[in-house]
């Protein structure tokens, strides 16, 4: 498996770039020397375009995949990729697949926000015979040419077998959700149930959060407010986890459960084990650098998998100094 890559450029300064690319009327990652990667490559001869297509970039984890892409795209000197931010607008993301398609890019990576309304437009774009890489969220059916992400079922069964072994069976747990119109939300939702299924664990309070912290810790006061006891809590990502420890925190309830979340970037997930903060987070990789090599064999004409899962690991207190643990 492969972690996240961390640019020579400051995280600011990548931020600063894609929010001035917001509407994909930005600059492109500048290209830097370097021999293509083995496995594939463009033509050095010309210069090839990618449009990326953001769903948001109000998550940290989705800021840090674009910087993984910017990152791996910049070792090519004849690539150039396009940004646009979806701003967490279906319409939008949709509207960004049909510019790209028109302007006749050499290939598509989109990240979509939903999975029904972004299958039309990435089939018309495979019909228009422009490549798609679909990255982290799936659509319906398999129109496309690659699709690269972890995979959300697997690690959510395996925070709840680890939330069930910790709670020694028994307890009182808050899901705070994902967005539950895509696909990662409802495979982290169906897997975590499936892993704590033979417990006495039970869910007093579930909420979809729409991957937002604010939004988290919104719904985290309501729980606070219903149930006077609450043994963990599980959140759909680590900025979710992180923003009902705050809530918990300022009603002096903090020390009464633990938290659970997913993600596990180095400056976030990690940093907040390491911080006592999340008692565990398991890694989702972004898929940045995989995208960009993806890119590359399909451009130069190689065969490529239908579907790349990328692997998780587990971080606790007691194994986050060496990296955390493989998920097997």
């Amino acid at each position: 498996m492969k972690t996240s890559v961390f640019s020579s450029f400051s995280f600011g300064a990548v931020l600063a770039v894609l929010v001035l690319t917001g509407c994909g009327k930005g600059p492109t990652a500048p290209p830097a020397s370097s021999s293509p990667q083995s496995g594939g490559s463009a033509p050095a001869e010309k210069v090839v375009t990618i449009g990326m297509s953001q769903c948001n970039l109000g998550e940290p984890w989705r800021v840090q995949m674009n910087q993984d892409i910017a990152t791996a795209a910049q070792k090519h000197p004849n690539l150039k990729v396009v940004y646009k931010d979806a701003q967490n607008d279906t319409l939008k993301q949709r509207a960004h697949v049909e510019e790209f398609v028109s302007a006749k890019v050499d290939l598509i990576i989109i990240s979509p926000k939903e999975a029904a309304p972004l299958t039309e437009p990435v089939a018309k774009a495979m019909d228009a015979g422009i490549p798609v890489i679909v990255l982290d969220r799936r659509l319906i059916g398999d129109k496309y040419t690659c699709f690269i992400g972890a995979d959300n079922k697997k690690i959510g069964k395996a925070a709840g077998e680890w939330i069930k072994q910790t709670l020694g069976g028994k307890g009182k747990v808050v899901e705070l959700e994902g967005l539950m119109t895509s696909t990662p939300g409802q495979d982290r939702h169906s897997g975590f149930r499936e892993g704590i299924v033979g417990s006495q664990i039970e869910v007093v309070f579930e909420a979809d959060m729409k991957w937002l912290e604010p939004d988290a810790r919104q719904e985290m006061e309501s729980a606070l407010a219903r149930f006077p006891h609450i043994d963990l809590v599980y959140a759909h990502n680590d900025p979710g986890a992180h923003g009902a420890y705050l809530a918990t925190k300022a009603a002096g309830r903090e020390k009464e459960m633990k938290f659970v979340g997913i993600d596990a970037l180095p400056q976030e997930g990690v940093a907040y084990v390491s911080q006592g903060i999340l008692s565990a987070t398991f890694q989702y990789p972004t898929g940045g650098v995989e995208a960009i090599d993806t890119a590359l064999k399909i451009l130069a004409g190689d065969k490529v998998p239908k579907e790349i899962t990328l692997g998780s690991r587990l971080f606790t207190k007691d194994n986050v100094a060496n990296g955390g643990e493989p998920l097997p």
